[in-house]
């Protein structure tokens, strides 16, 4: 039997060294004139478990600190220097990784391919904010997210926008949130990340591109209050979402409003419901003619719509590797 298993081995051995001879004469190593030499192959060490539990707990502890000063404390200098620390903590120290906005892409990817291993990590920093608006409205917005924290330092004359200017550019966000959706669960990209403005400022190692996009925002936000978290981000989709259905929202005392109408210009980001009267009963006429023109309006976004995709469903496409490595070679067949 010993024999056997011995012989077994050198059999399977012998097909290993075989296999590897034939695979080193058809892809030989590349031979550089200029006397070049291939550096050895580094693999990065795995984060230690504790780093990643310090990130949790800086996460919760972050939230927790944040909820209570702008609902209990009410208190700006709190918030800006809790701003401060996560720039610098999940910023520059963690470099923007792991990022709540970014996770969402990694449960989307769980999701549609089980082979998938997702971090637990990755699964409390996209669903402790959730949780949180969930209860307490979007305090993970207010201060603990470095991307709108940045933001927020650039801020310098706020300047008003028109209410239907941001309810059409609010309406990117849902886009590129489905496109994030399609790439993850199709695993062709994570272009959340690889399109942040923001993580080549903090690693400090983008490309120009990058480093041009992220100093665009940035430049756009000393006039309109965080255009990135207002108009792009898809993670605040969701937030928005839940913090509907909390019951605790940061109140501008209420029970002592005296109608002076102070407040409705003093927010940079528009979140301030302006005090109104009394609802007044709509005519029946006037909700006729808001849904005629639904009625015709619908159909016409429905075919733009359809004709944007179709026009650039090759473009989208080309955002897979194999995708474009397979035009690459049909646009060029000497290759």
């Amino acid at each position: 039997m010993k024999k056997k298993i011995v012989i077994l081995l050198f059999i399977i051995l012998s097909g290993l060294q075989f296999t590897d001879a034939v695979a080193q004469q058809r892809f030989p190593k590349p031979e550089f004139e200029s006397g070049h030499t291939q550096p050895p192959t580094i693999m990065p060490e795995a984060r230690a478990a504790i780093l990643e539990y310090l990130d949790i707990f800086v996460l919760l502890a972050s939230l927790s600190f944040v909820t209570w000063l702008v609902l209990k404390k009410r208190s700006r200098i709190g918030v800006f220097w809790m701003s401060v620390f996560s720039i610098a903590y999940f910023g520059f120290f963690r470099e923007g990784c792991v990022c709540s906005v970014g996770s969402l892409q990694n449960i989307v990817l769980a999701i549609f391919n089980p082979d998938y291993h997702i971090p637990f990590s990755v699964i409390i920093f996209f669903t402790a904010p959730l949780i949180f608006s969930l209860f307490y409205g979007r305090t993970f917005c207010a201060a603990v997210c470095p991307l709108g924290a940045i933001q927020d330092f650039f801020l310098l004359r706020p300047v008003n926008m028109k209410s239907w200017l941001q309810s059409v550019l609010g309406l990117i966000p849902y886009i590129y949130l489905g496109l994030s959706i399609l790439y993850a669960a199709t695993s062709t990209d994570f272009i959340i990340c690889r399109y942040d403005p923001f993580i080549g400022i903090f690693r400090l190692n983008a490309t120009f591109m990058m480093f041009a996009l992220g100093g665009a925002f940035l430049l756009i936000s000393m006039f309109i209050g965080r255009p990135y978290c207002r108009f792009l981000c898809p993670y605040g989709v969701l937030l928005n979402l839940t913090s509907r259905l909390s019951k605790k929202h940061l109140s501008i005392t209420p029970a002592a409003c005296i109608q002076c109408r102070l407040c409705e210009d003093s927010c940079p980001f528009g979140a301030i419901d302006k005090p109104v009267q009394a609802k007044e009963v709509v005519s029946r006429r006037s909700i006729i003619k808001r849904y005629s023109w639904l009625i015709l309006i619908i159909p016409v976004l429905m075919f733009i719509g359809g004709w944007t995709a179709a026009s650039f469903h090759e473009t989208l496409a080309k955002v897979n590797p194999k995708v474009r490595l397979a035009s690459i070679i049909l646009e060029n067949p000497e290759v």
